[in-house]
């Protein structure tokens, strides 16, 4: 990678970091965030994404790049906005079983900050056999154990079993990549480079695999203009040690940023959608270009 091409990359989690900054409002928790009727996909999820995505951030440019101030001041309101974590505890005593807190609290956890109570507390529900017997998807249970190991609870975990029951660890047809295939093997890999953080976690039958096939999907969900996905497939080529020069298509980058619009915000999928939902509709593909973005350029020539 040029100079120049990182710096165009840099561009783009730039102007995606400043979008998040300017709709932080719109990450805030609101009054229904421990209700039990309240949407968690509005709430907590948001608030949850915002915070992985920044603590990969700022573990991937030095403490004086803009991007990791930026990133590090949104890590600091999503903390705030837990109340330094107590509302975590909160969840805990009133869902016991659900692990969306866990996850959430775990992205934070990743950048440092920590609530002893609510782990001990955790720790504690994680002990019995309704915790560890909660039926889910593999990917999800993938991601639940790494988020175990992140809140500080251990335990000698199929992992491996766990993966090889995935999308992605099956090594399927390639012919039988589509959308939700997509989702589930990029946090496969999410899951396993500790959000792109831990160079290694992919087993090397893998890595050869996507070797082969990241490329044509990549390529394939660009043409589609599934910006979404195709952010979260170029992370995947940032995190994966191994992978061939021409894992990522030429020009990919430049069609991203085409695809921001003047405030950085980037669609999930082909055009703006219903200004009305356009926070639901942006706020989860931004937050990926912003995290591929500064994976990819933190692998390029110093800028």
């Amino acid at each position: 990678m040029t100079t120049t091409q990182a710096t165009e990359i840099r561009q783009v989690a730039r102007a995606a970091l400043a979008w998040a900054a300017a709709h932080r409002a719109d990450f805030a928790l609101g009054e229904d965030a421990l209700s039990a009727d309240g949407q968690v996909n509005g709430t907590w999820k948001p608030l949850g994404e915002l915070a992985q995505v920044c603590a990969s951030v700022t573990r991937a440019t030095p403490p004086a790049d803009p991007l990791h101030t930026c990133a590090s001041d949104l890590l600091a309101f999503a903390w705030r906005q837990t109340g330094d974590g107590e509302l975590f505890l909160l969840l805990q005593r009133l869902e016991p079983f659900a692990t969306y807190p866990l996850e959430v609290y775990a992205a934070l956890a990743a950048a440092g900050f920590r609530h002893p109570a609510y782990e001990a507390a955790t720790a504690t529900v994680a002990r019995t056999r309704g915790w560890r017997l909660t039926e889910q998807e593999p990917t999800r249970r993938l991601g639940v154990l790494k988020a175990e190991e992140r809140g500080g609870i251990h335990r000698d975990a199929p992992g491996e079993q766990v993966l090889r029951r995935t999308w992605l660890g099956g090594l399927p047809e390639p012919w039988t990549f589509e959308r939700s295939a997509g989702y589930a093997l990029t946090h496969v890999v999410f899951h396993l480079t500790d959000w792109g953080r831990a160079a290694g976690g992919v087993p090397c039958d893998l890595t050869s695999y996507l070797a082969h096939w990241l490329p044509a999907w990549l390529d394939t969900c660009l043409d589609a203009r599934m910006w979404d996905l195709s952010c979260e497939l170029l992370a995947v080529a940032a995190s994966v040690p191994g992978l061939p020069d021409d894992a990522v298509p030429a020009g990919a980058w430049e069609r991203i940023a085409a695809a921001q619009d003047a405030s950085g915000a980037l669609p999930e999928e082909g055009d703006p959608a219903d200004p009305e939902q356009y926070f639901t509709h942006h706020y989860h593909s931004t937050l990926m270009a912003a995290f591929a973005a500064a994976l990819t350029a933190g692998q390029g020539a110093p800028v």
